[in-house]
């Protein structure tokens, strides 16, 4: 098995690679611990040679490979990219596009809802990859023989299963579809989130408008707090302390101590007070700053049996044509489009997804179609 452990080895590596058309890319990292994904392997492929590079090798540089990535001449094939692509972000700036992420594609070509990677290795390659290291901790070393074999299986089985799935994609004509969702990929900002938006990700049922604008603050201090000392965020404080202390807004270290989960120390120290300058800052701010609750539509009554109409005939284009109903449209994207049409502006009505399945999802809603059985099956038929 390849392991590259000294600049020598990778230099001659990334030479032997850099003309390739394509390259298969993965990861092996480490999360548990800390807020940024810590690196610990790299495993690429290429048309005549596979190896697994160790980034906590002794000296190791690894530009050769960092600049091998980036180069925009070669596409860079991964299967559920986005962690990968995350950690690329961090280390380089950039993101070593262009992309082509396998799981993804293989939504478009019919393989089903987020397929896992043993899986379409199976239906694609007939090959059975060896579970047993998926769990390893990439950090230690030395590392075992059959956790390098296990790592390059990652890359070498992503070669024929990508030539495939290119294939399926340029035979059905969907090569634009894919490039549609690689291009979310492509954005920085899919990776870095606004810190001021991160409160939306917590639970908080029935807390008023003044207490969700200092949740805000809360989160967005924790989340910056947990980026400069690396740490997970439930780890510099749970979602529930934040929770609690936007309910009770404590004013001074004695009442913070009162919150459930805090003690003594953290409320009297530098945390405790960072934490009570975001409770001001949420209680002094303008109404008119308030976080405001997303602007849904609501539902008009009696909407369900056209939404079922429409959820029935997506089911019926994700058989047509294979792609996961999913990857289509969800069941509220669904609702939108039964109760206000055009005007639901949901991503069904753009692009391939209007292509395959909105254009006749709003006629079949105007009734200009309907849908009868034909042989036993639903069909869709002109009404007029």
């Amino acid at each position: 098995m390849t392991l590259i452990t000294d600049n020598k080895a990778l230099a001659a590596f990334c030479h032997e690679v850099a003309g390739a058309e394509y390259l298969t890319v993965d990861t092996e990292f480490m999360r548990e611990k800390t807020y940024w994904p810590e690196l610990c392997l790299v495993q690429v492929a290429g048309p005549g040679a596979a190896a697994a590079i160790d980034p906590l090798a002794p000296g190791i540089d690894m530009t050769p490979l960092f600049d091998l990535l980036n180069d925009p001449a070669i596409r860079k094939v991964f299967h559920a990219a986005r962690q990968d692509l995350e950690i690329f972000l961090k280390l380089t700036g950039r993101l070593p596009l262009p992309v082509f992420d396998t799981q993804v594609a293989a939504m478009v070509c019919g393989f089903g809802e987020s397929v896992g990677y043993e899986t379409l290795i199976a239906k694609l390659t007939r090959a059975r990859i060896d579970k047993s290291s998926r769990f390893t901790d990439w950090a230690r070393r030395p590392l075992t023989e059959k956790q390098i074999k296990y790592a390059l299986s990652d890359v070498t089985h992503l070669r024929p299963a990508y030539e495939k799935l290119r294939a399926q994609l340029e035979k059905n004509g969907r090569e634009a579809w894919l490039e549609e969702e690689m291009a979310k990929l492509a954005e920085p900002t899919t990776y870095l989130p606004d810190p001021r938006e991160t409160y939306r990700r917590i639970k908080s049922r029935g807390a008023k408008p003044r207490q969700m604008a200092i949740l805000r603050e809360l989160a967005a201090w924790r989340e910056l707090e947990a980026q400069k000392r690396n740490l997970p965020k439930n780890r510099v404080l749970r979602d529930e302390a934040l929770v609690e202390i936007a309910h009770h807004t404590p004013q001074d270290p004695d009442q913070l101590e009162r919150i459930r989960g805090l003690g003594r120390g953290l409320a009297h120290g530098p945390m405790g007070q960072a934490v009570l300058a975001a409770v001001r800052a949420g209680m002094e701010m303008p109404e008119a700053d308030w976080p405001q609750a997303p602007q849904v539509r609501p539902l008009p009554r009696g909407i369900g049996p056209a939404a079922d109409l429409l959820k029935m005939f997506l089911k019926m284009r994700s058989d047509a044509t294979g792609v996961a109903s999913r990857l289509i449209a969800s069941a509220a994207e669904v609702e939108q489009l039964a109760a206000f049409g055009e005007e639901s502006d949901v991503p069904a009505l753009y692009g391939w997804r209007r292509e395959i399945y909105g254009a006749e999802a709003l006629k079949l809603r105007d009734g200009q179609f309907g849908i009868a059985l034909n042989d036993g099956k639903p069909v869709l038929v002109p009404t007029v």
